[in-house]
């Protein structure tokens, strides 16, 4: 039976990266990420179902719910109703599909913000977004019908676009040379079992990216590099690191390959810091290693190397004919090695665009991932309009290198905000 474009099969298999992502994941190992939008008005939890289910109906492919087969999981058509809650918990929590209605997806709100818990396995954080604006635009619109009438947007409607564009675009000649040595471990005493810190370093974007340009780097590579000189300073020279810091970096593989599909379709690429052996003792001169890492590892070439040596691996001889019930074992034992390889992640989806007078109901958005127990802690950040939000879940006892980040950028004259979950003490109190 073929998975094609846009066909009504009640049946979908994962795409390539999807498949691990159900054997790997548990209460202490969600792989779930969060996306929210902070609006100027109380959310109304009733029309918010409604633009929820319509939504739905639009977007066919995270209308499902995961089951087992023999040889991997799959997924089939989801015929409940959604849940959609006050939050209650932390953020990026394990999605129990029996208390979710079987959904890989799980909305909430509390005061003005709404959230999307995504189970990676459903979809990436680029497909996730575009299904998380629809559900705000459709809000929006049923909450302020007269002043939103004369905006003209397309209204798209996905059902089955979820060609794994993976197997599609992949090279089986390719081969990926990726360091195979342990990354260093933040260190540091941790929070009690299931608590997450979340702060979010809201941060002025046109003073940014001025201090950006002044080393002829993108935000990104920017924001790389203060995170890398702050777990230097605040972490690491501490603790005496000896083994290199690694900040793995998420890839949006639609920049660089044809795909349409609604499934997962990234990648990561490693910036592997010697710190010792090489000196980065400073921040110049982390900077220029982070911007030489970026345009080594950011061409055609050596993406290809990784989303090939990913695709090969999910699709190995010996591999697919292992009952689920042993790859489970298998892949669980292979990742708590894996996740020893990089120190943190930082994942920047960039700019969330919103058009018309949308945005004036809209104050900015964020993205949380899920900290575990080898990256205690990880970093995402969004941009909307004029804020660019830099955000930390941890899972720490301490926020040293949260309130090192937030005192670099306000050194260097950024204008940045803090707002937390209030997990841990305010960082910008502190500091002041």
């Amino acid at each position: 039976m073929k998975n094609n474009i846009k066909s009504k099969l009640p049946w979908r298999r994962l795409d390539n990266t999807a498949k691990i992502f159900p054997m790997s994941t548990g209460e202490k190992y969600s792989t779930v990420f969060r996306l929210s939008v902070v609006i100027k008005e109380e959310i109304q939890p009733e029309i918010l179902e409604k633009a929820v289910i319509e939504t739905l109906e639009r977007y066919q492919s995270f209308k499902v719910r995961m089951k087992t087969g023999f040889f991997w999981y799959y997924l089939e058509q989801n015929t409940k109703k959604p849940v959609i809650e006050e939050e209650k918990d932390y953020p990026c929590k394990y999605i129990n599909p029996k208390k979710n209605n079987g959904y890989l997806f799980k909305v909430t709100y509390f005061k003005n913000k709404i959230n999307i818990d995504i189970f990676h396995a459903l979809t990436d954080g680029n497909s996730g977004t575009t299904f998380f604006r629809e559900i705000v635009y459709t809000y929006l619109e049923m909450c302020y019908p007269n002043e939103l009438k004369q905006e003209n947007r397309q209204i798209r409607k996905i059902e089955y676009d979820t060609e794994d564009s993976y197997i599609k675009n992949y090279d089986k000649k390719s081969k990926s040379n990726e360091s195979g040595k342990r990354a260093y471990e933040i260190k540091g005493k941790k929070l009690k079992l299931g608590a997450i810190s979340v702060i979010h370093e809201i941060i002025n974007l046109e003073e940014l990216k001025k201090e950006s340009e002044q080393y002829g780097a993108t935000i990104t590579q920017y924001l790389t590099a203060v995170l890398m000189y702050v777990i230097y300073n605040e972490n690491y020279i501490e603790n005496k690191g000896k083994k290199p810091i690694k900040i793995c970096i998420p890839v949006n593989l639609k920049k660089y390959f044809p795909s349409k599909t609604m499934s997962n379709f990234f990648s990561y690429m490693t910036l592997v810091a010697q710190v010792n052996e090489e000196k980065l003792d400073s921040f110049d001169k982390i900077i220029e290693f982070v911007k030489n890492e970026f345009k080594y590892r950011l061409t055609k070439e050596e993406i290809m190397k990784t989303m090939s040596a990913n695709v090969k691996l999910g699709n190995h001889v010996f591999i697919k004919p292992i009952p689920l019930i042993l790859k489970n074992i298998l892949v669980r034992l292979s990742y708590i090695e894996i996740r020893k390889h990089t120190t943190i992640t930082y994942s920047n989806i960039g700019r969330i665009g919103i058009i018309g007078d949308y945005k004036k109901y809209i104050d900015y958005f964020l993205m949380l991932i899920a900290p575990e127990s080898v990256e205690k802690i990880k970093c995402s950040s969004c941009t909307f309009e004029n804020k660019i939000v830099f955000t930390f879940t941890s899972i720490l006892n301490n926020n040293k290198i949260e309130k090192g980040f937030y005192m670099f950028l306000k050194n260097r004259g950024i204008n940045v905000s803090i707002e937390s979950n209030g997990v841990l003490d305010d960082i910008s109190s502190e500091t002041k």
